[in-house]
């Protein structure tokens, strides 16, 4: 017996969804808004990529968008180690290694405090919990500016004023609000039955917290990780008002250096020096952008 069934679906004409247009109006907008946005970032970025790579002579000769004719990385070793600022002549070395001093401990402790604070607020409730939370909130929206003269007499009273000591506590206290949101609403997204489960089993707070919320929280500590090593490394303000001259930051020297009244303007130089000084946040992002995401999506930014 024939198979009519066969027959008409056949005779009815493919079956499925109609493939889209690959230059459909919607497919347009999308690339071309993408396409706008890349070139507006690359733009500033290739400049100085091929500006710190020539020489002065040529770039006096104008057109800043050619490539380097002859490549030099002059410019860049004088950035890091013989660019002068006021009375010193010894580049952005010092300011690296200031700003290096200031972010390692000033990441491990908001982080590790942060983290803890999360969890707890999370996971285990106590009294007085939503009103420590409502303050961390209204904390992490309080403008810095507010907030600098106090600093100064506070960080005065215990001798920490103009030392990287006295900054590393800054960047921990400013750092720990919005970390603390961010782990709370991190926790909150876990499923409560695996915390449920170990407190039957009789563990406690710093067990549950080890053994059960940590292993399962590396997303979070990577976004985490990313917003305060680029908020501490890119800081300019802390760094320009907590610290003297021999502890300046990396970005406090790069702005001496680009604003230098003393000389010839050496644009390459400055180019040089800004890209060596953005060079940390970018790495860390590129190496853990893909972590990043995940924790994004896994609920740190889930109420």
């Amino acid at each position: 017996m024939p198979n009519l069934a066969g027959a008409d679906r056949l005779s009815a004409g493919p079956q499925g969804k109609r493939p889209r247009k690959v230059l459909s109006g919607r497919n347009i907008m999308v690339y071309g808004a993408l396409t706008f946005a890349a070139i507006y970032y690359l733009l500033p970025l290739y400049v100085m990529v091929v500006t710190s790579l020539k020489g002065m002579p040529e770039i006096r000769m104008g057109n800043i968008f050619s490539p380097p004719m002859e490549i030099t990385f002059e410019p860049w070793a004088k950035a890091w180690a013989s660019a002068c600022t006021g009375l010193n002549c010894d580049g952005l070395s010092r300011g690296f290694w200031n700003s290096v001093k200031i972010m390692v401990p000033s990441v491990i402790v908001s982080i590790a405090i942060a983290s803890v604070n999360g969890y707890a607020l999370a996971n285990w409730k106590f009294k007085g919990a939503e009103l420590f939370f409502t303050i961390l909130i209204i904390g992490a929206f309080i403008p810095y500016q507010v907030m600098i003269y106090p600093i100064v007499i506070v960080l005065r009273e215990l001798g920490l004023y103009g030392t990287i000591y006295g900054l590393i506590l800054v960047h921990s206290i400013f750092g720990m609000p919005i970390l603390t949101l961010l782990f709370r609403n991190y926790f909150v997204s876990l499923p409560e039955e695996l915390f449920k489960a170990a407190r039957i089993d009789g563990a406690g707070f710093w067990q549950i917290y080890f053994r059960i919320m940590l292993p399962m929280s590396l997303p979070i500590f990577v976004v985490a990780m990313i917003l305060q090593v680029t908020g501490i490394w890119n800081d300019f303000l802390f760094g320009v008002v907590f610290t003297r001259p021999e502890t300046y930051p990396m970005t406090v020297q790069l702005n001496n250096i680009v604003n230098s009244v003393q000389g010839v303007k050496e644009y390459n130089v400055n180019m040089a020096a800004t890209l060596l000084t953005g060079a940390i946040p970018l790495i860390v992002y590129f190496v853990s952008g893909r972590l990043f995401v995940r924790g994004i999506a896994a609920g740190a930014v889930k109420g």
